[in-house]
This record gives C-alpha cells, structure tokens and sequence, in this order.
C-alpha cells in the first residue's frame, strides 16, 4: 500500500520500499561509478590532453599562439628546411628537395619514454636524398631530470658525427601539452634543468644543442634568463612575417620556424644565411 508522507502519496515497491529510495540508490550507485572512473591515470582530463609522445616543435606554439603563418616579409639569405615527427609518417623526401629544401630536423625521443617510431625513415631519408640533418628531443622538465634525458636522446638518435651533414641535437623546451604550461617548475628550476641537459649533451657529444623556444615562453618559464645566448644556437618559432623579439640573451636567431603549415610536409623553417652556414653548423 502507498505510504503518506507529508501529504505525498509515495508508491511502494513490491519489497515494500517507496519507489524513490530505489531511484535514488542507483542514481547514487551511478555517481559513483562516474567518480572511480576520473580518478583512473589518464581519465581526468583524456578529452583535451593529448597522449604521451605525441608532441612536436611548435605543438604549444600552436595551442598558445594560433596556427598557420605568413609568408616571411625578410628578403634576407636564408636556407629552406623542415622539421617532422610521427605525425609526418613516412616522409616522400625527394618532393621536399625538388622543392628547395634543403635540411631537416627529426624529433629522436620524448622524456625517457618515447621514441618516434618513424625516426630510422625520416633521419636517414633526408639524409640519403642528400640534406644536411638533425635530431631533436621534447623535453618534459617534469619526468625525469635534463641528465637523465639528454642520455636518452643521444642513446636513441640524437648523437653527433663531425661528417659535414650532422647538425647538433635540438632542445624543443616550450609549453607543456600535457599539463601545466611550466611544467610545475620554477623560473629558477626551469633555468637548472635546461643547463643540466645542455651540460650533459655537450659532454656526450662535444657540441652546444640548439634550443628551440618561444619568447614568450621563455619569459614566462625562465624569467627571460639570458645565459645560453652566448653559446647555443637559436631557433625561435614565429608563425608571423619576422621573427619578432628575441629572447634575452640572442643577438640574433639560428633558425626561424616560420609555419606550421607547409606547402608539403612537416613545419617550415629558414636558417638564418645561405647553405654554407648550415654547412658550417653541421661542421662545428
């Protein structure tokens, strides 16, 4: 029989509980199976954070600045190159040096977790077709330390020949696509970490890395700390007509990572004089 409940008439199951004690114990068992789900590692937050190992030069350039880019206003020399990752696949290299380019970098590794599955085709491709190459790692600051991942980087791709056709490794140090933009760093801690991979690449390797790095970003993760100016190449990404400031420290940029979106493959870039000086940066 129903049961009256100030004034309401409340139905009854044939258990002889009110219908709406049921409804609420599975609405209540509903949560919290919605809850146990969000606290699994990779859960919270799956819809808009990308998986591990899947970041690029530029991916946080994107996300902060926009896509896309102008054609560059300089009439200055410069040399035509690109750069690629897993995201490029197999790359058709002899279309991109019938089209004029003439270098290219290679992402080797990410943390010390992830190597780009398609790095053998790329490196050695661009390489075979007849460019000057490099590698390049994506640094996360918060998985392991500069050390640690300037080891993994040279074990899986990122060493240095003195063959006239090897560039230094790359540093891309930019914001972070899977969390906080600084990777839960301070500017002070942001500025240790970079010098101890830099430190560590130069004693396996012999050569200053090329860091690549926005302005804005450095700014904002290292408090524009100035001291690696002096010795290790630039590589400011800029989708705009001029590179724009530099952050402190550069005089000049190395390399200009002018779009995201290149006429054939991969990100476009401009090495800062004519074909010689990538020569010369290869040769040390």
């Amino acid at each position: 029989m129903p049961v009256h409940r100030s004034g309401t008439t409340v139905p009854l199951t044939s258990s002889g509980r009110p219908r709406c004690s049921r409804l609420a114990t599975a609405v209540g068992t509903l949560l919290a199976v919605i809850s146990l789900l969000l606290t699994l590692p990779g859960a919270a937050g799956a819809a808009d954070t990308p998986p591990r190992g899947s970041a690029h030069l530029g991916m946080g350039v994107i996300a902060h600045d926009g896509q896309g880019g102008l054609p560059p206003a300089s009439r200055a020399v410069a040399t035509e190159g690109v750069d690629v990752s897993s995201h490029q696949g197999n790359v058709n290299w002899s279309s991109l040096w019938s089209s004029g380019v003439k270098w290219a970098y290679v992402k080797a590794t990410e943390g010390t977790y992830y190597k780009n599955p398609y790095f053998a085709q790329q490196y050695n491709g661009s390489y075979n077709i007849g460019m000057i190459r490099g590698a390049y790692h994506f640094a996360t600051p918060d998985t392991a330390t500069g050390t640690a991942q300037a080891d993994y980087f040279v074990n899986n791709g990122g060493g240095w020949s003195r063959d006239g056709r090897t560039l230094p490794g790359a540093l891309d140090i930019e914001w972070n696509p899977y969390g906080d933009a600084c990777f839960g760093k301070s500017q002070s801690a942001m500025v240790t970490w970079i010098r101890d991979f830099l430190n560590r690449y130069k004693a396996r390797t012999g050569r200053n890395a090329v860091i690549y790095s926005a302005t804005s970003w450095w700014t904002q993760c290292t408090g524009n700390y100035s001291g690696f100016g002096a010795t290790n190449p630039l590589w400011i990404p800029r989708y705009n007509t001029t590179p724009g400031t530099l952050p402190a420290g550069w005089a000049y940029h190395t390399i200009w990572q002018y779009t995201s979106s290149g006429p054939i493959v991969g990100d476009h870039n401009r090495f800062n004089g004519a074909y010689d000086r990538v020569v010369a940066l290869a040769n040390g």
